[in-house]
């Protein structure tokens, strides 16, 4: 089938699974600092800071990169469970198309600014943003992810092939000057401010850098939240790009970047948030919506790590969710608190194991990429 995508909530045909295969270390550097907080809720509550997740080291060093391992059970569970979401979506009848397999003996990628080790494409949703007929691959925010996309050259081939546009934005240098030095005093209560960014010779200012996750697709309307200077550079490229095809909505500050675990359409008129505050960050026409506020979720609600590993993702994350139509989503088969806040909303819930989210970050709607939907340019706002 050709591309067509324009929200998140009409049929699901077809979509992108990630894989987990090959991860093996996380690499925790100024880019990683900047990336990992959430400045709504503040959650230090229920997570550790990054200094917590490095116990005796020197703070002056917390730029330097610093690689964690895995441990290999929890490594090997995620892949059964990113495996039953696979088999899941095929017997509701999505076709699940897959990325390359990662090479167990590649090796760091080294750009003339950085190095770091090579993440496999898992959260599809981050480096991809898919606008009806078109594949936009968006500038990386996270230095380990950056040539993430390659794993999936074959299934965009094959789109493109069939009429769809494809379209790379421009690719930051990232070096530690690229990041918005704004970000350094605003980040949220669960991280430590990341220290002053170190120069390179091929700094060249502040870049553009945005995830797909940081939109929310309605129709003809994309909306964007905004909550540096990368991300403002971003969505100046997506206006002039996309001038005339969709409008473009900024949305200020509602989180430090990814808006799926925060707000969530589920269908026309119906709203997922995380809790009432959001409203105020949305556009006028989305706040007259109804809404299901997320239950609270609480500490006990989410497996336990031992040893200070790291926890990156909000405790929000099972609003994660994927919606196979209007009617139907696929969520965590512990989170049974905002199941039944679903099911009394009349939705059909498919619960779905994901055990490590707390661990490896991510959810349903992170772990796709969805490219085949039945639903058009649709003017949702009015």
């Amino acid at each position: 089938m050709r591309l067509n995508s324009y929200d998140d909530f009409t049929p699901l045909k077809e979509v992108i699974l990630g894989s987990a295969d090959g991860y093996r270390t996380r690499l925790h550097d100024l880019s990683f600092d900047m990336f990992i907080s959430d400045n709504l809720t503040g959650a230090r509550g229920y997570y550790p800071s990054i200094t917590d997740w490095r116990p005796g080291e020197d703070r002056r060093r917390r730029n330097e990169p610093h690689r964690l391992a895995l441990k290999t059970r929890f490594l090997e569970e995620l892949i059964e469970d990113v495996e039953g979401l696979a088999a899941q979506l095929s017997a509701l009848g999505v076709t699940v198309h897959r990325p390359l397999a990662l090479d167990p003996d590649l090796g760091e990628m080294v750009t003339p600014a950085w190095s770091a080790p090579v993440t496999p494409p898992l959260n599809l949703r981050d480096n991809t943003l898919i606008l009806g007929d078109e594949i936009i691959e968006t500038p990386p925010t996270l230095r380990a992810r950056y040539f993430e996309t390659q794993f999936l050259k074959p299934v965009f081939t094959r789109y493109f092939r069939e009429g769809a546009r494809w379209t790379t934005m421009p690719r930051p240098l990232m070096t530690d000057a690229s990041f918005d030095p704004a970000n350094l005093s605003s980040a949220a209560p669960n991280i430590e401010v990341p220290e002053p960014p170190q120069p390179s010779p091929y700094d060249v200012g502040l870049e553009m850098m945005i995830d797909g996750a940081n939109c929310l697709r309605l129709g003809r309307d994309l909306i964007v939240n905004i909550s540096n200077a990368n991300h403002a550079l971003a969505c100046d490229w997506l206006e002039r790009h996309l001038q005339g095809r969709f409008r473009v909505h900024r949305m200020h500050k509602l989180t430090q970047s990814h808006i799926d675990s925060v707000v969530i359409p589920l269908r026309p008129g119906l709203l997922l948030i995380r809790s009432e505050r959001v409203l105020d960050f949305l556009p006028k026409q989305l706040r007259a919506w109804d809404t299901v506020v997320s239950p609270v979720p609480e500490l006990h609600d989410y497996p336990q790590y031992e040893n200070g590993d790291p926890i990156p993702p909000s405790p929000y994350i099972d609003l994660n969710l994927l919606s196979v139509d209007e009617d139907t989503v696929l969520v965590n088969d512990e989170c049974r608190t905002l199941i039944r806040a679903l099911e009394d909303r009349k939705l059909t819930v498919v619960p779905v194991r994901h055990r490590h989210r707390r661990l490896f970050g991510g959810g349903f709607h992170c772990f796709t990429l969805d490219t085949v939907r039945t639903g058009n340019a649709e003017d949702y706002l009015g």
